[in-house]
């Protein structure tokens, strides 16, 4: 016996039949179906929908968008395996799901990795195809609440489709149509040319209220609210001249009125036939009040953010795209949250969540002028202005920032965030929704790359800048592949005696053709690619390396390493810092790893986690550039971080400004309280040394002692001297 390559129904033939009725194989695209798919795509943000019909050995797609075929064999059909459950087939992972891993739909195009599909079951039971939706990346997550809109919009599909196939019956003969609307859920009336009803079936009586020895014989006028009555009497008129119904052939919506006054939607199929050298007309019609109220909460659902009850962004690019297809100027304003990932990390999703809330009213009640306020996904906001008057905008931008930066309280606790704006203009910057959006958004990158907590108006050499930094991050990842990269150190000292202390590993990019790179020319770009952690494991590795042959000269030698934020996410931090110094042989207290802010303000259970295991192997380390952002108290107490980093920015004027001073002074306060080491950073001056000296502060780095310079001129002028 062949076993066959997906499951087989064993009502596969009755299956068939069922199908059959629905007269829907190899048919065109139809505006009904296609409006639903499309509506899927919204709600679910998936690239591919497809309405599924199952024949024998194929199935065929009645509705489609994202895949460019129309049918496949049944071998590969995921639906194939949908319509053998009775509720949602849901594969989070088809990779990791041996009925399909192998499937060439998986493994080539359209490279599937979710699938959700809802049978579509006909009134006798049977299922004949499903609707389903796909993605391209794997979801391990399928709500209540998406399998009940999956559900809904399954019904709709089969709702029409039932309209279809009791059509298709009707078109049969009149005889074989009484038989089926009998039976029919659906209520069916047959009139004479006069308008007389001459069938009336127990779903019409549900429906209309009225009993068939009520209406047969009747005009059905009683039937027909105000709101349309004209073009009823019009109709049966066209009847009574021998001329073709406008409406006959087709499928509207229109009301009813039942008996008891009372007006509802329906959907109305209309049809005619010859019968003994009269016209009929034969009119299938269904209360479609469920299937309206699902539609408007899919709709809304398709365009407002569930969480903020703000429009989406697809109500707001439709928004944007109409204003801007009238040629009427607006400005729109990109909205982003600084430091709201290190918020959700410390609060959890429920509780960055209260926060996003919090942030939408305080844009709306900023933006009070606004055509639009709109939650664009995750923590990013829209408002789209009336005009272009750049006064009226650099204010309410402005007040934007003042109001979106600053503290939020969540379940009594408090935390800060910034945030960003991007601003462009219409017409100026762009006639179409696509390109004002993507003007914006680079002014936003702009913004956020200026120091964050600020605003940035489009310009046109923002483009070109995109461009360089497309071309920049393929250099990035051709440098790490070709051993660009090199490590410069910068000697740390004892303040008092300016004896070395060790060194701090510095990152530099040996260009091709724009030679040596400082690490502002590229780090940022660096730390948001794939690559980082990668980067990151090579440096610990020289480091620690290069740090084992100094301290043979000097016993005490310490490395400083900086860490990337990828490192911690990548889940191997812990392991390659044990590898690093196992393959080098430098003890763990010689190794000093430095944390920037945005790592500690995660806050999270596994990051502590880490760095008290770092600790536990006699790794130490340091908060760099303390004071300088959100940093609490409470941080150093949960951290066990061992040594605090004075930022240059408070050294530099620290002779010369009190304020300056008393931060230093603060700082090294701190660290003697909570038994931290202090080193400070961008030492240039004598003065400046000897001020660190008196305030208490152990270690210093800076231009005074030496620039970072490669490990050979290190060498040369620190530790040669040692070595002879």
């Amino acid at each position: 016996m062949t076993t066959m390559p997906y499951p087989m129904p064993e009502s596969e033939e009755a299956r068939l039949q069922a199908l059959a009725e629905y007269h829907l194989m190899d048919t065109p695209p139809e505006e009904e179906f296609d409006r639903l798919v499309a509506l899927a795509a919204r709600i679910f943000r998936v690239p591919i929908v497809l309405i599924s019909l199952l024949e024998q050995d194929r199935q065929f797609f009645k509705a489609r968008l994202g895949l460019d075929v129309c049918e496949t064999d049944r071998t590969v059909s995921f639906c194939a395996h949908a319509i053998m459950q009775d509720d949602i087939l849901f594969v989070a992972d088809a990779k990791k799901d041996e009925r399909f891993a192998a499937n060439p739909l998986v493994t080539g195009q359209p490279y599937i990795r979710f699938y959700a599909g809802k049978p579509l079951r006909a009134p006798n039971g049977e299922k004949i195809g499903t609707f389903c939706i796909i993605d391209t990346a794997p979801r391990e997550c399928f709500t209540k609440e998406d399998r009940k809109n999956l559900t809904a919009l399954a019904k709709l599909a089969m709702d029409k489709m039932e309209m279809r196939r009791l059509e298709a019956a009707e078109e049969v003969n009149a005889t074989r149509f009484a038989n089926i609307a009998a039976t029919s859920p659906d209520a069916i009336i047959c009139n004479d040319e006069d308008g007389r009803v001459t069938f009336w079936n127990d779903a019409a009586e549900r429906l209309f209220g009225y009993t068939a020895q009520e209406m047969v014989g009747q005009t059905a006028d009683i039937l027909i609210p105000d709101s349309w009555r004209e073009l009823y009497e019009d109709e049966v008129r066209r009847l009574q001249t021998g001329v073709p119904m406008t409406l006959a052939d087709r499928t509207i919506e229109l009301s009813g009125l039942r008996k008891d006054g009372t007006v509802f939607p329906t959907e109305v199929s209309l049809s005619t036939w010859q019968e003994s050298g009269r016209t009929s007309v034969g009119a299938i019609v269904r209360d479609i009040t469920e299937r309206r109220t699902h539609e408007e909460k899919l709709f809304e659902l398709a365009m407002v953010d569930q969480l903020t009850d703000l429009p989406n962004r697809s109500a707001f690019m439709d928004l944007l795209s109409e204003t801007l297809g009238a040629g009427q100027p607006a400005t729109l304003l990109l909205i982003d949250l600084d430091g709201f990932k290190e918020t959700n990390d410390s609060l959890g999703r429920s509780g960055g969540d209260l926060v996003l809330r919090q942030v939408a009213g305080r844009v709306q009640a900023v933006a009070k002028g606004a055509k639009l306020v709109a939650r664009l996904g995750s923590d990013e906001f829209a408002v789209q202005m009336p005009g272009n008057c750049i006064g009226e905008i650099r204010a309410l931008a402005d007040e934007l920032l003042q109001a979106l930066c600053g503290t939020y309280v969540v379940a009594r606790k408090e935390v800060e965030l910034g945030a960003s704006i991007g601003i462009a203009l219409a017409p100026l910057h762009g006639e179409e929704a696509d390109e004002l959006m993507s003007a914006a958004d680079l002014a936003l990158y702009r913004a956020k790359s200026a120091g964050r907590h600020r605003y940035e108006f489009f310009q046109p050499a923002f483009r070109v800048a995109a461009v360089v930094r497309r071309i920049f991050k393929r250099e990035l990842r051709r440098a790490f592949q070709q051993n660009e990269f090199e490590l410069f150190y910068q000697p740390q000292v004892a303040t008092r005696t300016k004896q070395l202390t060790g060194a701090e590993a510095l990152l530099r990019w040996n260009h091709p053709e724009r030679g040596l790179l400082p690490p502002s020319a590229f780090l940022e770009v660096l730390s948001e690619k794939p690559t980082a952690a990668d980067v990151g494991e090579w440096i610990l590795r020289q480091a620690c390396m290069q740090a084992v042959k100094w301290r043979r000269q000097s016993p005490g030698f310490r490395m400083g390493v900086n860490l990337f934020a990828a490192q911690f996410r990548s889940g191997r931090l812990l392991t390659s810092v044990q590898n690093a110094l196992a393959e080098s042989g430098l003890p763990p207290e010689a190794l000093e790893l430095e944390l920037v802010e945005n790592i500690l303000l995660r806050n999270d259970d596994r990051t502590l986690a880490l760095l008290r295991e770092l600790r536990r192997i006699g790794v130490g380390l340091a908060f760099d550039d303390y004071g300088t952002g959100y940093a609490s108290l409470s941080l150093l107490k949960r951290y066990p971080v061992t040594r605090l980093k004075i930022d240059r920015s408070f050294v530099h004027d620290l002779t010369v400004d009190e304020e300056d001073a008393a931060v230093v002074k603060a700082v090294i306060y701190l660290g003697k309280s909570f038994g931290l080491d202090v080193i400070a950073e961008g030492v240039e001056t004598e003065a400046q040394r000897v001020a660190l000296d008196a305030a208490g502060c152990q270690e210093a780095q800076g231009y005074l002692f030496g620039r970072p310079m490669p490990a050979s001129q290190f060498t040369a002028e620190f530790l040669a001297a040692r070595a002879a």
